[in-house]
């Protein structure tokens, strides 16, 4: 897993994370884009984008997999982070069923 960690912060793991469930359903929607610099800023939006963009799948959920290892984010600190996506999700209207399968997907790997 050595090959996967990251020096994220919580901001960009958070960032990170957005990116990735914003592109549940192939499309990142102009709200959903405003959501995530909403809840992140410009300069790590634009900063985690690129780094994102240049990883394929697997190392996209293996780096998030890897940051919420090395934070141990508590259980209120995860139910956080679900709001946030839920409420992403919902940004633009509709949580749709790609939307949902990585949601619960999500929740089953990090509420383990």
């Amino acid at each position: 897993m050595k090959e996967f960690e990251t020096t994220w912060t919580h901001e960009e793991l958070k960032a990170y994370m957005l990116l990735y469930c914003a592109h549940a359903d192939f499309f990142v929607s102009p709200e959903e884009k405003e959501y995530i610099k909403s809840k992140v800023g410009e300069v790590e939006y634009k900063k985690i984008r690129k780094e994102f963009d240049d990883d394929n799948d697997y190392q996209q959920i293996q780096k998030i997999n890897a940051a919420i290892e090395r934070f141990e984010y508590s259980k209120e600190e995860i139910d956080e982070a679900f709001r946030s996506i839920k409420d992403l999700f919902l940004s633009d209207g509709e949580m749709d069923i790609l939307e949902q399968n990585i949601y619960r997907g999500l929740k089953h790997l990090l509420k383990q």
